[in-house]
């Protein structure tokens, strides 16, 4: 997958009139059904990420962990990926090298936080901020450190903290600082999401979660609104993770699958998501080309 084409596609799609709608994925095969859907960008959460390895959402998978789940997913699709690396993994040499990483993975934007380690998820209490001055020497530090066109997300979570007066000074202040766009997390109505709109003048990034601060808000809704990009992080996880916990629990009570077949992608339908069929036919060939390589070997030793 080439990083540097895939931001050069996102910054084409967030140039265009229509709102861009990033699904959450978590792993390569959740991309390749995201992009069957016609979605045409994707959405790395940290809070899937985090649950997928067993642990909470407060910062604790490595940049490691993350760049090489990133760059398993972008070897599959050519989608655009947005990639949540929380506060950056540290200072600003650490956002430096965290900008590269995700570049050399393929990544075609990431998101940035203006909340201390460890952190919390967006849309619970007892949050902590940085710094405006700290998160925008951050901002800087990506800028600086891309090589390509990685597009740079300055995520606030101030509305939660200092309240909506304080969430639109910071997004103000990172788009001053150089971000490409201005994420406001857990806003708290479309009254809020509109009067950010009104005074933070950058692209704008919407987070349409569950469970969470901000109510239900269609995508066509943010588009009115003049946001260009929404993301729904963890929507296929969350019914993943119920559909997989049902069907144990009745497997565990019934010792049969049966009950739940209906339910199920067929052998065949999983196949069509991995061009099962198309991997059969390369390696038939590679076959035949073999066989005739050694057969005109043993034609010409005799």
């Amino acid at each position: 997958m080439n990083g540097e084409n895939s931001a050069t596609r996102l910054r084409e799609l967030l140039a265009g009139h229509d709102i861009v709608v990033a699904p959450g994925i978590f792993n390569p095969i959740s991309a390749l059904l995201a992009e069957r859907a016609g979605f045409r960008a994707l959405y790395f959460s940290g809070g899937a990420f985090s649950a997928s390895l067993g642990i909470p959402d407060v910062g604790l998978f490595t940049l490691s962990e993350l760049a090489t789940a990133v760059r398993q997913i972008t070897t599959v699709t050519k989608l655009p990926i947005i990639v949540d690396v929380d506060t950056g993994f540290g200072g600003t040499p650490n956002v430096m090298r965290t900008v590269r990483e995700l570049e050399a993975a393929g990544a075609a934007a990431i998101h940035l936080e203006d909340q201390v380690a460890s952190k919390r998820c967006g849309h619970l209490e007892g949050k902590q901020l940085i710094s405006t001055e700290e998160m925008a020497e951050k901002i800087v530090a990506a800028q600086d450190a891309r090589s390509r066109d990685l597009v740079i997300v300055a995520r606030t979570d101030a509305r939660g903290v200092g309240g909506l007066e304080e969430a639109i000074e910071r997004g103000a202040a990172y788009a001053r600082a150089g971000c490409d766009m201005v994420f406001p997390e857990a806003l708290e109505g479309v009254a809020e999401f509109a009067a950010f709109r009104e005074r933070v003048h950058a692209p704008l990034m919407a987070n349409m979660t569950e469970f969470g601060k901000t109510p239900f808000i269609t995508a066509e809704e943010f588009q009115r609104l003049g946001y260009k990009l929404v993301i729904f992080p963890v929507t296929a996880f969350r019914v993943m993770l119920k559909a997989v916990d049902d069907t144990y629990r009745e497997l565990a009570q019934k010792g049969s699958q049966q009950g739940f077949i209906s339910r199920m992608m067929t052998r065949q339908e999983l196949y069509d998501v991995l061009d099962y069929d198309q991997t059969h036919d390369v390696m038939d060939r590679v076959a035949r080309k073999a066989a005739e390589a050694l057969a005109s070997g043993a034609a010409k030793i005799r």
